[in-house]
């Protein structure tokens, strides 16, 4: 598999994303089926705004938190957008998102390049 992910352009994206899953619920018109649907994209979206800014990479503002743990952070959002649907009964659109963005985020860490400092022996 070529992963081309690294931990540089994995910063370009984080703002754009978070933003993305905050406003997305309004655009799309989210929670038809739950109100969860609607309310879980915005939250993990301010969540995700708020671990950008202490992720240590490029654009984290306060970086104290290491970047495999955003990675290992992202990789159970995607899980979880994975399951949603079928834990919270999402239907149609509701679905469709969590199915899409679900499997782009696991996609998108699967595809990271960034060199795993081994553990200390």
């Amino acid at each position: 598999m070529i992963r081309f992910m690294n931990k540089t352009l994995h910063a370009y994206l984080d703002y754009p994303v978070a933003l993305g899953l905050i406003a997305m619920p309004l655009i799309f018109g989210l929670g038809a089926t739950h109100p969860l649907a609607f309310w879980l994209s915005v939250a993990t979206g301010v969540a995700a705004f708020v671990l950008t800014i202490f992720t240590d990479h490029q654009f984290g503002l306060v970086r104290i938190l290491p970047y495999k743990l955003h990675l290992a952070v992202d990789f159970m959002v995607g899980v979880v957008f994975i399951a949603a649907p079928f834990v919270l009964g999402f239907v149609g659109l509701d679905a469709a998102y969590y199915w899409f963005f679900g499997a782009t985020v696991l996609v998108v860490v699967a595809l990271d390049s960034t060199p795993q400092t081994a553990p200390a022996a």
